[in-house]
């Protein structure tokens, strides 16, 4: 595709407006529609193109990319204009599930549109930069086609020819994310009770996750092998007993323990079935089949 190919956004949400708006300032044509058309106001100062409708949105470009409220939201929206989308590209950078992701290209198959699917892994403010990256899975075909539109947005990668797997990525992604939030508010709120300033105490937070990421690799390796015994530093049995001392201590200082105390029963139950001996990685395959 030229650099300065047709590109329709639907959607001006904080992250739709920013998507419409790396495309309006690398040099494409823009046509955008949102259902309150107020929030278009913006776009159209920087060049962007009102559409009066969906239909007419779609009709606009070729590359169609839709970033809405939800998977009901895309539906409501595309579903009447399925035969206009036809012969085009769709991609919808609306989070969502990988079922949710294979079930949307189902149906643009169904309808003749060539579907690529997206996890857009950066907030409003980061599009654009190098912070950002956004997966795609679906029609690779289609994806090449665009790619130089679509690293606008932020680096682009290609997870594969299976529509549902740059979703996956995207949750798995957000669930460490939230996971290492989950710990940071869990952190924060104990300080706090002894009115250690939270200011002072980031940077060592920061620091001791940064250094505990370090080992990402290795647990990923160990995952990947299912060996959980290779390079055991501080073994499962250990941090076992010792998890204890943080629920106790959360206790001790009035903190609710509700968002670490999940890991409890999984190491125990790791230490039961016999694998003490090993890395604390062993829980991954108790994930992978609840009790």
């Amino acid at each position: 595709m030229s650099s300065n190919s047709p590109v329709t956004v639907l959607g001006l949400g904080a992250m739709g407006s920013a998507l419409a708006t790396a495309f309006l300032t690398g040099g494409h044509p823009t046509t955008v529609w949102n259902r309150t058309p107020g929030k278009a106001d913006p776009l159209l100062a920087l060049g962007a193109t009102r559409a009066d409708g969906v239909a007419a949105a779609v009709t606009a470009s070729d590359l169609v990319v839709v970033c809405l409220l939800d998977h009901a939201s895309v539906h409501e929206t595309l579903g009447p204009v399925a035969a206009e989308l036809s012969g085009r590209t769709l991609v919808n950078l609306t989070n969502g599930t990988p079922a949710q992701a294979r079930e949307t290209a189902g149906w643009a198959a169904g309808h003749g549109i060539a579907y690529v699917d997206g996890g857009i892994m950066a907030v409003p403010p980061g599009i654009g930069t190098d912070q950002a990256f956004v997966l795609y899975s679906g029609a690779e075909d289609a994806f090449a086609a665009h790619r130089p539109a679509l690293e606008l947005l932020g680096a682009a990668h290609f997870a594969g020819a299976d529509a549902g797997l740059a979703a996956l990525y995207d949750i798995a992604l957000l669930s460490g994310m939230y996971g290492m939030f989950a710990g940071v508010f869990h952190a924060l709120a104990l300080v706090g009770t002894e009115k250690v300033p939270a200011a002072e105490f980031a940077p060592m937070l920061t620091g001791w996750i940064g250094a505990m990421a370090a080992g990402i690799p290795h647990m990923a390796a160990q995952a990947e092998s299912g060996d959980y015994t290779d390079g055991v530093v501080s073994n499962a049995a250990m941090q076992a007993a010792a998890f204890g001392n943080l629920l106790r201590t959360a206790e001790d200082q009035g903190v609710s323990g509700e968002l670490i105390a999940p890991l409890r029963p999984l190491l125990d139950r790791l230490v039961a079935e016999g694998g003490g001996a090993g890395d604390v990685t062993g829980v991954v395959e108790l994930l992978k089949r609840p009790a």
